[in-house]
């Protein structure tokens, strides 16, 4: 009976367990966390005195025309550099992935060493794209055209075209390939091979990860702020050097807002189309 209740993964388990430990030690040493600080009475009280200042939230009706145009430009930035993105990585994803391949299509499946060969530059320029943070993108356009939402929508565009581009090869090659290869053995071209065969298959997965990523744009373009690139982040940027607590919670209150409609948003639209 003994024997019967023994777990065989018991140890696997433990010794897993452990090694995350041991791992997560030195993470914590070099990270310098230190939670003791949130309970010193100094630093207790600045920032109860700090939080106190966000009451009550600005209402003034000129701050208040300042926070709609804000949240407006917000919006416009996360929508444009969405559609840069998205005009990169379509093209991007469909060089990097083995979908359209001719040499494939006449070696059962299997492409040439050399068409592989040949999507690497595209593959390499997509993980230089997204391993930088869009926050540097936007610190480095900030310097190049001034503050401003020109540096979030380029910022968005560059960092995005990375990670959709590569998402979008994935899915691409993620669908039943008969349909391509059937029509490019009968002689379409790439693009109606791509059009008619690839995008009907792949078109739900590219939608819910494209709306998905949008939301995340939304995110990033007031993150981006806080280094110049418009939007809310900047204005809040603003206001928390003037100390102006209550105008800070009235963009975060409207900031939240924006995310959860956002959210909803996406959902319904995911909803109806795919």
């Amino acid at each position: 009976m003994n024997a019967a209740r023994h777990d065989p993964a018991a140890l696997p388990r433990l010794a897993l367990t452990v090694l995350a430990l041991v791992l997560l030690w030195p993470a914590l040493s070099l990270s310098e966390l230190n939670l003791g600080v949130l309970l010193d009475q100094d630093n207790a009280r600045t920032m109860g005195r700090f939080v106190a200042d966000f009451w009550p939230p600005a209402h003034q009706g000129d701050f208040l025309l300042l926070l709609w145009r804000a949240t407006l430009e917000t919006l416009a930035i996360a929508t444009a550099g969405m559609a840069l993105a998205l005009a990169l990585a379509l093209p991007a994803g469909l060089a990097a992935s083995r979908v359209l391949s001719l040499s494939a299509l006449h070696r059962g499946g299997r492409p040439a060493w050399w068409s592989l060969l040949a999507r690497w530059p595209v593959r390499g320029l997509l993980i230089v794209l997204r391993s930088v943070p869009e926050i540097v993108w936007a610190l480095l356009f900030v310097r190049a055209v001034g503050l401003g939402p020109t540096a979030g929508v380029l910022a968005i565009a560059i960092t995005y075209a990375g990670m959709l581009g590569k998402v979008y090869a994935e899915i691409f090659e993620s669908v039943d390939p008969r349909p391509a290869r059937a029509l490019l053995g009968a002689g379409s071209s790439r693009l109606g091979a791509f059009f008619y065969g690839v995008l009907p298959n792949a078109a739900g997965e590219m939608l819910s990860y494209s709306v998905y990523r949008w939301e995340c744009a939304i995110r990033a373009s007031v993150v981006m702020g806080f280094v110049g690139a418009g939007g809310l982040g900047q204005q809040i940027d603003l206001s928390m050097r003037m100390f102006a607590g209550g105008e800070v919670a009235s963009m975060l209150l409207v900031f939240l807002a924006l995310v959860l409609l956002a959210d909803q948003f996406s959902r319904l639209l995911r909803a109806r189309l795919t």
